[in-house]
């Protein structure tokens, strides 16, 4: 079967992972009107999280939420609003197995990687574990997915068991950013502190909804050694206004 599916694959033009219809149309693999739906994150947005201002005309600078609540990583940037069709083939990806929008992902991460920070000026990737419960049910872990790829596309090295998830937590979509943060402490631990210290890393990650995973996993990196932690993921969730 699955044989099958790659025969046909190669001989129609690409199926949009949104709308799911074939299209010779868009780019990489989105179709045209699909990818004209994503709002993709321009300045002037936070200085540290990342997120986008309402009003575009302001400068950028530390948003409320940066200024209250102490942040880890030193800046946190994303490519697209979580919403429309990025937040759709997101959402494909991550829990209908379609793996195969990962190059696609990982395309669009190096050139965010690229536009945000200086070549030369990260050591390490490392992606957002998963516990391996989680683990065992999904059958893959998204964030590694998208570190593999981006390490085979900018050069820069990672490990994959640098830090690790050391007990389970509840779902987290119904969780306020302070039950998160509750949650989340004391979950992440760091393996092989030798190889992490004195290092600027980038952590990866696919959705930034209050940042309380990846300034938890950021705590944890700089406590094991780590000299800067930032952040980059696909998405970032918009607070409303």
């Amino acid at each position: 079967m699955r044989f099958r599916s790659t025969v046909f694959q190669f001989f129609l033009p690409p199926q949009c992972p949104c709308c799911e219809r074939f299209s010779e149309e868009g780019k990489q693999g989105f179709c045209s009107n699909c990818l004209s739906q994503i709002r993709w994150i321009e300045p002037p947005f936070c200085s540290i999280c990342g997120i986008p201002f309402i009003s575009r005309e302001v400068e950028t600078h530390p948003c409320g939420a940066c200024v209250t609540h102490r942040k880890y990583f030193t800046i946190a940037r994303a490519l697209g609003a979580f919403e429309g069709s990025l937040q759709e083939a997101i959402h494909r990806w991550k829990y209908e197995g379609k793996t195969y929008l990962t190059p696609f992902f990982a395309d669009w991460m190096a050139e965010g990687l690229n536009r945000h920070w200086e070549p030369g000026s990260l050591d390490l990737l490392i992606p957002v574990p998963l516990h391996t419960r989680r683990l065992r049910e999904r059958g893959f872990n998204q964030s590694l997915l998208l570190v593999r790829e981006l390490s085979r596309r900018t050069g820069i090295p990672y490990r994959k068991s640098i830090l690790q998830k050391k007990k389970s937590t509840i779902p987290q979509v119904n969780l306020s950013g302070v039950e998160r943060e509750k949650e989340l402490r004391g979950t992440f631990h760091v393996i092989g502190k030798e190889e992490l210290s004195g290092l600027s890393v980038l952590l990866i990650d696919d959705v930034y909804t209050t940042g309380a995973t990846v300034n938890e996993c950021s705590k944890v990196l700089l406590r094991g050694g780590a000299k800067r932690v930032d952040v980059l993921t696909l998405a970032h969730v918009l607070r409303s206004s």
